[in-house]
């Protein structure tokens, strides 16, 4: 049982950082929204994290999900845009308007 909430736990870490990857591609670097969009998903995490009593040597395992998410989010950004679709900074509202 334990496994499955690790698994579950790795998904909800990756799909959590899809939505603040496409944020983060729309704001500058070091800027307070970059810094927002990277660290806002961490006490989520910390949390499942903590609350599951994953132990601590699987802490790489999570950073990896947390920055393919994060990765996988900007990729989408990027790829609306070469598209040619109206985009904002919020993955939702785009997938929401389809345009």
């Amino acid at each position: 049982m334990k496994v499955l909430y690790l698994i579950l736990s790795l998904l909800t870490t990756f799909f959590l950082n899809i939505p603040f990857g496409y944020w983060r591609f729309f704001e500058k670097r070091f800027s307070l929204g970059w810094f927002l969009a990277i660290h806002l998903p961490v006490p989520v995490v910390f949390t499942m994290r903590f609350m599951l009593s994953i132990p601590y040597y699987l802490i790489p395992i999570y950073v990896f999900f947390y920055f393919l998410g994060q990765f996988i989010g900007s990729k989408i950004a990027k790829n609306r845009l070469l598209l040619g679709k109206k985009v904002s900074k919020c993955l939702v509202m785009d997938l929401i308007k389809r345009n």
